[in-house]
């Protein structure tokens, strides 16, 4: 499967509808579902970062994003 989704909302990532998805806001936040297959992820926000786990694609952090989500 080579769909991505949208890591704020879980839909599938396409050029229009994630407007909301896209503002500066959003681009401080953690992701809440998983790029890969859109479930949601467990995340854990500490004062020096998060850290987001998917059941089926392992863990991500603040540390390995990009600044964009």
């Amino acid at each position: 499967m080579s769909e991505r989704f949208c890591v704020h909302c879980g839909r599938a990532e396409a050029p229009a509808g994630h407007e909301s998805c896209r503002s500066p806001r959003t681009a401080l936040e953690p992701p809440r579902f998983c790029p890969q297959c859109a479930r949601r992820m467990v995340v854990q926000v500490t004062p020096s970062g998060w850290s987001a786990r998917c059941s089926r694609h392992g863990e991500t952090s603040s540390v390995d994003a990009s600044p964009t989500g």
